[in-house]
């Protein structure tokens, strides 16, 4: 019999245990509970590290605390908390739901996410399934409807309750618009601005942009003051969200130099 790994997320104690022990009753399901972010995550790292990487996560959507400081990353939706990339050794803060999907999401794609919510929400749950969740569930359905989400999931089916369907459909419609109007602004800048707004994203200032650019300050300046300009916003911040929008990442300063080198130090 092929067995089932289910790792249980949820803060708040009772909960987690008696839905673990609920579902170990079933013959084909280990299960084990975590009840933070970074607790999930230490798990995850060491089933990984014995080679019995879990299955399936089941997420409280509003696992509490606050989010680390440092490496945010764009969900996709406008005007919504991003996620952060978690680390499994963070001690200190929490880490919410749907951050902690994004996390385990790029450290270990082949897992399933399931999402568990008190209410239905479909700005919420498009969020989760933009963050890579695979489900939303009602936290008060039917232990056999829980497990029937748990299977599909690893036939790759996403699962959400009916009455979310058309209210996701709009959140998911509305993103990827206003995605598509920030990659169109975005495609507007010359080569040279878009590298300056990659700079931008990783957080670099004026000063240290033209140092790894090999540009003069004020040259730098005019050329920030243009991407503002052309993406329509008046701020470094909001220039770097609409970047992160559209998919621009932070440049790596090795590439940074790299490509200085074999433009033979041709400066814009």
């Amino acid at each position: 019999m092929v067995r089932i790994r289910v790792l249980v997320v949820d803060d708040h104690r009772i909960f987690a245990e008696s839905l673990a022990a609920a579902l170990a009753a079933e013959p084909d399901v280990d299960v084990s509970a975590a009840g933070s972010g970074p607790a999930a995550l230490r798990c995850m790292e060491r089933a990984a590290g014995e080679g019995r990487r879990y299955d399936v996560l089941l997420v409280d959507a509003d696992l509490g605390g606050r989010l680390p400081g440092t490496g945010l990353s764009g969900i996709g939706l406008p005007g919504t908390r991003p996620a952060v990339p978690v680390q499994a050794g963070d001690e200190d803060g929490l880490v919410d739901g749907i951050s902690l999907v994004a996390g385990v999401r790029t450290a270990q794609p082949g897992v399933r996410i399931v999402v568990l919510a008190e209410k239905d929400d479909p700005r919420r749950a498009a969020l989760a399934l933009q963050a890579g969740a695979c489900g939303w569930v009602a936290k008060d359905c039917s232990l056999s409807r829980l497990l029937t989400v748990i299977r599909g999931v690893l036939r790759d089916e996403t699962h959400l309750p009916p009455a979310l369907l058309t209210g996701v459909l709009k959140e998911l419609t509305a993103a990827r618009k206003h995605r598509t109007e920030s990659e169109r602004l975005v495609q507007s800048l010359t080569p040279r601005e878009r590298e300056v707004l990659r700079c931008m994203v990783a957080g670099l200032g004026r000063k240290a942009v033209a140092e790894r650019l090999f540009l003069s300050p004020h040259t730098v300046r005019t050329h920030m003051q243009n991407v503002l300009g052309k993406l329509g916003v008046h701020s470094t911040l909001a220039a770097v969200a609409l970047a992160r929008r559209a998919g621009v990442g932070p440049v790596e300063l090795e590439t940074l130099t790299r490509d200085v080198v074999e433009r033979g130090g041709q400066l814009a």
